[in-house]
This record gives C-alpha cells, structure tokens and sequence, in this order.
C-alpha cells in the first residue's frame, strides 16, 4: 500500500497563519504591554519611600533637577524624566530630599515655586496658607525663587534634554503646590566659576 503525504490547501495554510498571528497579537497585549506601561510611565514606591528616594538623589549632580510636584504633576514621556509615585505629601517628601542633600554635600540645592502659589486662595484650596506658611518656615533657610508655573515648565522640559529629572509624585491636592529643585554645585559656586573665567581671559589676552 502507498502512502499519500497529506496536503494542506493554500486557504487552510493562510488560516492558520492568521491564527497563530492573532494568538501571539493577544499574548502581547495580555503580558508584555501592561509590563512596558508600567516601566515606561512610572512607577509607585510603596509605604518606606525614603531609601529610594535617597538612593535616587545621591546619583544626581550638578544641573539635575528634582521636582517634588503635587498630585496632578503630568508624567513626562520624555526618556530623561524618571517619576516615582509616592503615597506621602510634599512636606515629607522635601524634608527628606533636604536631608539627602545635606549629607552628600556635592551638590547644593535651588528651590522654585510657581509665582501663582502665593495668589491661591484659602477658601477655594484649603490648606493652602498652612502650606505656604510650611514653605516659609521649614526649607532650611534655601532661598525660594519665585517664577510663573509655565517658565518653570519650560525651563524644567528645556533641562530635560540633556540632564536627567527626578518626578516625585505625591498625594498633595494643592494647586501650584510643586517644588522645583535645581542643583548646583556643593563645591563650587557660582562666583567661584566667574572669577575663574575672567583669570583665563587675562592669561589669553596677554
């Protein structure tokens, strides 16, 4: 007896091609995309946020920035913006920035707000003079630079480019509410970096 091999048609081989296409199209979107989103996007630190966010600061220098931004800060698609989504308010979480800050010493923090923060009104965001009155006396005594909210958001997706930001996304529901914090150099400051430039100049004038 002769054994035929056995054939399929042309039309049941595109059938099962497009099956197994659909199969492998659902498997992505069942296992790989929610695990991409949740990389991408952001990502939530759970209840001891504090050595994370420590780990995070210390990797940061000079021109870095860190934003300590309130409730509805958007999350950036933008690859230089890491955001951490913390279950805490921004008072704790600057507070911890700040002590960060001062133990690695090499770096020296500049801190900005929204120009509108102090026109808020009371009675359409409460809580908003108790934070303000936070702002005023728990910073360390940092300077607090005043700029209106889109400067700073142009100026923040500006810095982007070339240096990486910290997002911390807290719980707070105040408006205008964010704190941006540049960083500079804990070593050497500014006047320092004049007084050299203008000693180079000298030397290749002469």
């Amino acid at each position: 007896m002769i054994l035929e091999p056995l054939t399929l048609s042309e039309g049941k081989l595109e059938s099962a091609a497009h099956s197994a296409l659909i199969r492998s199209i659902q498997f992505f979107w069942v296992v790989f995309l929610p695990l991409c989103l949740s990389g991408c996007a952001s990502r939530t630190v759970g209840p001891k946020w504090e050595s994370r966010v420590d780990a995070e600061v210390r990797a940061l220098g000079y021109r870095n920035w860190i934003v300590v931004g309130d409730a509805a800060f958007p999350v950036h698609s933008r690859r230089g913006v890491k955001t951490l989504v913390i279950d805490d308010e921004i008072p704790e979480v600057l507070s911890g920035v700040l002590n960060t800050l001062e133990r690695v010493q090499n770096v020296t923090p500049r801190l900005h707000v929204s120009r509108e923060l102090r026109h808020v009104p009371n009675d359409r965001a409460p809580g908003m003079d108790e934070y303000r009155r936070f702002l005023e006396s728990e910073t360390r005594g940092y300077p607090i630079r005043e700029m209106e909210h889109r400067s700073l958001s142009l100026l923040l997706e500006d810095s982007s480019k070339s240096f990486a930001v910290l997002v911390l996304k807290t719980k707070t529901a105040l408006p205008y509410s964010s704190v941006f914090i540049e960083l500079d150099s804990g070593y050497w400051d500014s006047e320092s970096e004049q007084l050299l430039r203008k000693s180079i100049d000298s030397e290749l004038k002469r």
